[in-house]
């Protein structure tokens, strides 16, 4: 050890970060100690992973309940073919293992459901959220809240995606101040239906790690009053305001002072 307090080898593997200003050995000590659940190993997850991995975030708690599938591999970098056929969140850590053997990787194989989601995310520093279907998104929307964890939200669909944090406690918005309820089935298109450029999502998640980043070590600002969309074919990033909603049956008036 030196005066850092870090091994040779991780002085090496971070100096990078070490360097900055807002980071130092301090700040890389803290990224060492801290936790991010991801949900989901796709596209957004696998870039986001394979960034907080690389940056020396020290528990990694990957949820996915597929296999990889070769459609899969135009865009979720953190498999490849020899991995088809594999729990996706196995072949991530097995990625994040050839990446960084400081990670330590907790996977969540089945799906995310009520009664399991808030136990797998309890304890977690920040939350991102990178799935493929409203019913999940809305549950970790509201357990992240429930739990008091602050989550990282990413959407991307076409050429287009959007990026929002939530910060829960009052005067913040949530989820559902933005979006109340989910589209009624089939009345908003899936990747599935209507595609996605592969480096789009991966755009989006490593956007998603950076916003984790900055929240582990508490520097910069966040998009936790903010959404922010991204247009690849205009190449151009839009932001917006996002307001707490006092009817919001979430975090609304009627439920802070019920």
């Amino acid at each position: 050890m030196n005066d850092l307090g870090l091994a040779e080898e991780q002085i090496q593997r971070y100096s990078r970060h070490i360097l900055l200003r807002e980071i130092g050995g301090e700040g890389q000590k803290t990224l060492l100690r801290s936790s991010v659940f991801v949900v989901g190993a796709g596209g957004l997850g696998s870039a986001a992973l394979l960034y907080l991995a690389a940056a020396g975030v020290g528990k990694l708690g990957v949820a996915d309940s597929d296999a990889v599938e070769l459609s899969n591999l135009q865009r979720q970098i953190i498999h490849g073919t020899p991995d088809i056929g594999t729990s996706k969140v196995y072949s991530a850590r097995k990625a994040i293992a050839r990446i960084n053997p400081d990670c330590e990787v907790h996977p969540f194989p089945g799906r995310l459901t009520e009664e399991t989601i808030r136990l797998a995310i309890r304890g977690y520093d920040v939350v991102l959220d990178g799935s493929d279907n409203f019913p999940t998104r809305y549950l970790v929307a509201d357990s992240c809240w429930a739990e008091n964890i602050p989550l990282v939200s990413a959407a991307a669909i076409r050429f287009e995606g959007q990026l929002l944090t939530v910060l829960p406690g009052k005067g913040n918005p949530c989820y559902r101040c933005l979006y109340p309820e989910p589209p009624a089935e089939g009345e908003a298109p899936t990747c599935q239906d209507a595609g996605v450029l592969g480096a789009v999502v991966g755009v989006l998640g490593t956007m998603q790690a950076v916003e984790a980043l900055k929240l582990l070590l508490g520097i910069g600002k966040t998009l936790s009053h903010e959404i922010l969309a991204y247009d690849a074919l205009a190449h151009r990033f839009i932001t917006g305001k996002r307001y707490p909603n006092p009817a919001c049956p979430t975090c609304g008036a009627a439920v802070l002072f019920r």
